[in-house]
């Protein structure tokens, strides 16, 4: 076992798919509410209107979390150094929080890569590095090329698949692990087992899909285009689910649960 920690605010806003404006508007809305973390990539092109976002908050830089990822497109040294530079300049930051390779990639050798990330933290782009989407041997390749610590691993989590075998795995290595996709989409919202816990709490599925997650150490990263969601997205530290109602929500797992190419 591993120890180290990285401290992230346990809720953050993802914000896949938001541009522009509405992208701005969001991440200067869920500053002012209260959030604390930040999650963007090269590849969702908005890190300059979160940068934006960020600045029209009036909430200090030091005081909130920001991390981006590099695409594979970019994993050879020369161009990964490039990559973390040119999403420094489109944030408009000296650094980020935590910069993390997006997926693991077939081209390039991992070896070069976690060197040009191990590199890229020595450099002072970042204050921490890690992964996302790295699961089984790969990850365990990772870890033992890395020669500074990997202190995360974001992958896809909620109620409906089970990643129970990576998050130990990760845990194992030290890494905090941060779930994207937490409300799955959008399905969470849907879901009857969901619903019925959330009303015995006066809260809704969604709500409990993100308090399922909280309650097991994981770092939430829910994305919404709705200011009103914003809302509702952080409204989850104020109820506990039972043991019971955790094993009923971890019976919602399938095989097939994974929401990513739906």
């Amino acid at each position: 076992m591993i120890e180290h920690h990285l401290a992230i605010p346990a809720v953050g806003i993802g914000t896949w798919e938001l541009r522009g404006r509405v992208c701005a508007r969001i991440v200067e809305q869920a500053l002012r509410l209260g959030y604390r973390h930040i999650d963007t990539a090269e590849m969702y092109e908005n890190e300059r209107e979160v940068g934006e976002g960020l600045r029209a908050s009036g909430v200090s830089r030091d005081d909130v979390f920001v991390t981006t990822k590099v695409w594979p497109t970019h994993f050879a040294p020369p161009e990964f150094e490039r990559a973390a530079k040119d999403s420094l300049a489109r944030l408009r930051l000296s650094e980020v929080d935590l910069l993390l390779l997006h997926w693991p990639s077939p081209r390039i050798p991992l070896a070069e890569t976690i060197g040009a990330l191990c590199k890229v933290k020595r450099a002072g782009f970042t204050r921490h590095i890690g992964v996302s989407n790295f699961h089984g041997a790969l990850l365990e390749e990772a870890v033992n090329l890395s020669t500074e610590p990997l202190l995360c691993n974001q992958i896809e989590i909620h109620p409906f698949i089970d990643q129970s075998a990576t998050i130990a795995a990760s845990r194992a290595d030290g890494m905090t692990v941060v779930a994207y996709s937490p409300i799955a989409k959008g399905s969470a919202k849907k879901d009857a087992v969901l619903a019925r816990i959330g009303k015995a709490h006066g809260k809704t599925a969604a709500q409990v899909s993100l308090r399922y997650l909280l309650q097991q150490d994981l770092v939430v990263i829910p994305r919404t285009s709705k200011i009103e969601r914003l809302s509702e997205n952080f409204a989850v530290f104020d109820f506990q689910l039972s043991p019971q109602e955790m094993e009923g929500i971890a019976k919602l797992a399938r095989p097939d649960g994974s929401v990513l190419s739906s």
